[in-house]
Order: C-alpha cells, then structure tokens, then sequence
C-alpha cells in the first residue's frame, strides 16, 4: 500500500487559530490497483509546537485501516513540513 497524492485539498474556515482543517481525495495504490477515497483531516498545533494529525476516510476500504492511517498521517506531516496545503 501507497500513498500517491492527495488532490484537491480544501481547506475549512475554523476560528480556532492553531486548528486546521481540511478535505481532499487520497489516491493510493492498493494491491497495484490506484484507487480514490475522500479523506478529511485535522492539524492541530500543540504549545510545544508538536502537531498532532486527526484523520477520517470517508468511503470504504478494502484494506485494514490501521495501517492505512499511519501512512496517511505520515504523508499529510510531509506535506504540510513542505509548504504543500493550502494556506
């Protein structure tokens, strides 16, 4: 399993300044097939500036979870630590 991108990433007004939210579609490659879920995802900054990722897969998913989600976190600390979400 693969996370290749996450594509049309929207980015939600929130009035909390150190939440951020967010919504895109996740393409990855599962058992080399690519498929496509919506995903929705929360960065919230901790006073120690440590970020902590909340993250939900809306459509199912014909592969366990757990792992699922570790990949995804991962992928969405790298692309935030590279300047890709929106501002």
């Amino acid at each position: 399993m693969k996370i290749l991108q996450i594509k049309d990433i929207i980015r939600k007004d929130v009035p909390i300044y150190y939440r951020r939210h967010f919504s895109g579609i996740a393409v990855m490659e599962v058992l080399s097939k690519s498929i496509e879920r919506r995903v929705d995802f929360m960065i919230e900054t901790k006073p120690t500036g440590a970020k902590e990722i909340s993250l939900s897969v809306s459509d199912p998913v014909d592969y366990p979870l757990a792992p699922l989600l570790k990949e995804l976190k991962n992928f969405v600390i790298n692309l935030d630590d590279a300047g890709g979400l929106p501002g």
